[in-house]
């Protein structure tokens, strides 16, 4: 089993200054055009390198934190570096609406995590995006659960799509997400499966808190996930 840790931060958490970036990711950031994609890269980042931070068993401090760097490899998954030096950490990461999670593995892993905020989606989403079996789970649940299941579905595929490294360049009905009974829940928790192929199958958790979904797979399969 994989011990996965993850942490959340909120946009209120990130500081105003930069000095807690690395000089490439500066350069980074002053290439986004547009304020909302600043916003949301720099929380991505703050959340990354402090639960990076506390894994590698370095001070969180803006002067360590700025040699943490998260370069995007040639797929376009993250990957940690620790004084210019590659880290053996695995990191995934995901924000919507002013929140960030990201997840960390000490060792080399196959990992995804995604948070998605419960809303309303139409039938033509569903048909366009799911596979029949998931059509099928929606079709039976009840209308009140509808939203929170569709975010769910979703979300572990988006976990599933970043552990293969592809994200949305699959077909999101390459995935198939199935669900297990919710009594078998561990600390809020609850598993999941993702099968991408009879030979590539990702295990996880969800847990849903406040408008929130937030899913995590891994393989090898992991433990339930440990807040930082």
């Amino acid at each position: 089993m994989t011990n996965v840790y993850w942490l959340e931060q909120t946009e209120a958490d990130v500081p105003a200054e930069n000095d807690w970036l690395s000089p490439e990711e500066t350069l980074l950031l002053s290439s986004l055009r547009f304020a909302k994609r600043r916003t949301d890269w720099r929380l991505g980042r703050w959340t990354a390198k402090r639960a990076l931070a506390i894994c590698l068993n370095v001070p969180d401090d803006r002067q360590t934190l700025a040699e943490i760097e998260i370069q995007a490899a040639p797929s376009g998954a993250p990957e940690v570096f620790l004084s210019t030096q590659p880290s053996a950490a695995t990191l995934s990461l995901s924000h919507c609406s002013g929140k960030a999670i990201s997840a960390v593995v000490t060792s080399a892993a196959a990992l995804g995590c995604d948070l998605e905020r419960i809303e309303s989606h139409s039938d033509t989403f569903v048909a366009d995006y799911f596979t029949a079996e998931e059509q099928a789970l929606i079709a039976r649940s009840s209308a009140a659960d509808r939203s929170r299941l569709l975010a769910l579905l979703w979300s572990g595929k988006e976990s599933a799509l970043k552990a293969l490294h592809a994200g949305l360049r699959l077909d999101t009905r390459s995935v198939i997400v199935s669900l297990s009974d919710s009594s078998s829940s561990l600390n809020g928790w609850h598993p999941l499966r993702v099968r991408y192929t009879d030979d590539q199958v990702f295990h996880g958790w969800w847990q849903h808190a406040g408008d929130f979904v937030q899913t995590m797979v891994s393989a090898p399969p992991p433990d339930p996930p440990v807040r930082l």
